[in-house]
């Protein structure tokens, strides 16, 4: 029997894999991976391991979760070390979950690698904290991309009145829907809002702000899409002073010695 790890390999940026991720990536015998993950990533697999593309656009998949599944489980039960390397962490919204209770029903050895979710981390590539003393003390992940013939089963009433900052995942696609419920059930037309696209990657993150009245029109005029976090909450004005990744974004660190 073999062994799998699923991995959070964080949001983009390679520098912010954990150490645990990396070992996990350099030990492993086959890598399964997803769409998001920075690709730089893989460099780091042994030269003979076999690297398995499973990611997910929308209405196509290059394979489907029940073939994941039970991917996992073949290689795992000839013996092999495999690493199920996911975006961002793998119980936000990553479905890590539903693959580990596979593992646990065939006996199968696995340990769960946490990443950097990017509902936390692109705002702060954005220079936007998702708690702030004066600005926001509660913050919640939510889910933007409803499944397929099932009804929305966000509580929208809870988020608008109680939530400070709401980071949406996934929502670009859904965000009339999103704007509508929350202002439905009394958030403030005014309410700030950013949509942070491809999020801590270097050549690739944009981000646009406006308010819960403006932020359809912007997100359409500028054209963007997913990949993408949606922030929504007072702390999206601390953006125009500590907003730093866009105008210089870093360097890879050298560690040496």
């Amino acid at each position: 029997m073999g062994k799998v790890y699923i991995v959070g390999a964080g949001p983009g940026d390679v520098d912010l894999l954990t150490i645990k991720g990396l070992r996990c990536i350099e030990c492993a015998d086959v890598i399964l991976y997803d769409r998001l993950i920075n690709k730089e990533l893989l460099a780091y697999a042994k030269k003979d391991a076999k690297l398995i593309f499973c990611g997910k656009l929308p209405q196509q998949h290059a394979m489907i979760q029940e073939q994941i599944n039970q991917t996992l489980v073949d290689y795992a039960q000839q013996g092999y070390i495999v690493t199920r390397l996911k975006g961002g962490d793998p119980f936000v919204f990553g479905r890590g979950a539903e693959e580990a209770d596979v593992l646990a029903k065939h006996q199968i050895p696995f340990e769960i690698v946490p990443g950097i979710t990017s509902g936390i981390a692109a705002p702060a590539y954005a220079g936007i904290p998702v708690t702030h003393r004066d600005l926001g003390s509660s913050f919640a992940m939510v889910t933007g991309h409803m499944q397929d013939g099932k009804e929305d089963a966000i509580r929208w009433e809870s988020l608008a009145k109680g939530i400070d900052t709401i980071a949406i995942y996934m929502g670009v696609g859904n965000l009339p829907y999103i704007r509508q419920q929350l202002l439905k059930y009394g958030r403030d037309e005014k309410t700030p809002v950013a949509v942070i696209h491809w999020g801590t990657v270097s050549t690739k993150q944009r981000t646009v702000t406006g308010t819960l009245a403006t932020i359809e029109e912007i997100v359409r005029t500028e054209n963007i899409q997913n990949p993408s976090i949606i922030l929504v909450g007072k702390v999206v004005t601390l953006r125009e002073t500590i907003q730093w990744f866009e105008q210089s974004p870093t360097q890879p660190i050298q560690i040496t010695g």
